[in-house]
């Protein structure tokens, strides 16, 4: 059997080894080096509007500090879109606060701004005002931001931009990550850029990213013995793995333009059928990484659903999967309070992320688009 297409698999430039090498000739293998500092002045340059950065263990760490900074506590309300992936929220279970899911509206498949503002109405009405919100750039694709900046400074409620799948993504030419209080990114290994395992907070002072990193290296206060006045964590990312992150960075934008040509050439296969509909920006002001690339199929006009195509699609060895299940329908979550329609439960009944790496090769791509034209003409 060919050998399998995955959804998105990490892709190395090459160079990765002699960063390594020099974390491990300069006996830098711990949460410090240069490796470190040189990536995070890599991805401050790269993001702009004077960001300041601390590279993390994990995306999940990063958005765990952000709610602290933002003072979160057991028993607050935190808003947190429903359309993402559990990592979002399960860091506001971890300080014991309760989340407040939101629904997406339908042409970004994000945070929808009207129910959000509904939803802090509705929460300050019945005596307790949220005290931060995470929104998330679903598969890359940019929120609506304006509205929810200004909503959250109306209500000067702290605001939490994940965006793990975004890195390279812009809004009227501003990189995601950017508007808010704080921004996340993640560096696992199927995102735009990886490293092995690993993320960032993205603050808007030295200032605050110093207080991060100083929570991020459990907490130590300056004194010559060990002696702590906070809680801290070990959240800082490897030296090592910075290293791999120094040579990614290098190539984000050759990644970034291989991504969007993936959704291109998916637009090309699905262009004459009415049924299925390739998902893309609603306009000029938004630009996309496309990350993964995902189509919405309408199985009454298909006469075929998103899990008959998907099997069809893995008995050929290609990995595809059904987008992100919402948070208000999961088990563990379901008993939170949820604000909007059944957009995001929609999308999830019927949209499927195809195969998307930057490191698909021609053979890859004329092996899919022979797999899919085989499916839709039979």
């Amino acid at each position: 059997m060919k050998n399998k297409i995955t959804l998105s698999n990490p892709h190395l430039s090459g160079k990765e080894l002699d960063y390594i090498k020099q974390a491990f000739n300069t006996n830098q293998v711990s949460n410090f080096g240069e490796n470190i500092i040189n990536f995070e002045k890599q991805l401050e340059k790269y993001l702009g509007q004077n960001s300041n950065v601390a590279c993390l263990s994990s995306g999940t760490a990063a958005i765990h500090l952000a709610l602290i900074m933002a003072g979160v506590k057991n028993g607050d309300e935190v808003i947190c879109q429903s359309m993402t992936f559990s990592a979002s929220v399960n860091p506001i279970i971890y300080l014991g606060a309760k989340p407040i899911f939101i629904d997406s509206e339908t042409s970004t498949w994000n945070m929808c701004p009207l129910y959000l503002e509904e939803a802090i109405i509705d929460r300050i009405s019945r005596g307790t005002k949220p005290k931060a919100i995470v929104l998330v750039h679903l598969y890359g694709m940019p929120a609506k931001l304006e509205e929810i900046v200004a909503i959250a400074k109306k209500y000067e409620i702290t605001l939490i931009e994940d965006a793990a799948e975004a890195l390279g993504s812009t809004y009227k030419n501003q990189k995601c990550g950017t508007f808010a209080d704080y921004g996340i990114l993640s560096f696992n290994g199927n995102k735009i850029i990886t490293t092995s395992g690993g993320g960032a907070l993205i603050t808007k002072s030295p200032k605050t990213k110093e207080k991060v990193l100083f929570l991020a290296t459990q907490a130590r206060d300056y004194a010559p013995h060990y002696q702590h006045s906070e809680i801290g964590y070990n959240y800082r990312m490897s030296n090592v793995l910075a290293g791999i992150g120094r040579a990614q960075i290098e190539v984000i934008n050759n990644y970034v333009e291989l991504r969007r040509s993936n959704k291109d050439f998916y637009k090309s296969i699905f262009k004459d059928l009415e049924a299925i509909t390739v998902f893309e920006e609603p306009n000029s002001d938004y630009f996309s990484n496309h990350w993964l690339s995902c189509i919405v199929i309408e199985s009454e006009i298909a006469g075929f659903n998103r899990e008959d195509l998907r099997l069809n699609l893995l008995r050929s060895n290609i990995e595809s999967r059904p987008l992100w299940k919402p948070m208000h329908l999961q088990p563990i979550f379901e008993k939170f309070p949820f604000y909007g329609g059944n957009v995001s439960e929609d999308i999830f009944k019927k949209g499927l992320c195809l195969p998307s790496g930057s490191n698909l090769t021609k053979k890859d791509k004329e092996f899919i688009s022979k797999t899919l034209n085989s499916y839709l003409n039979s």
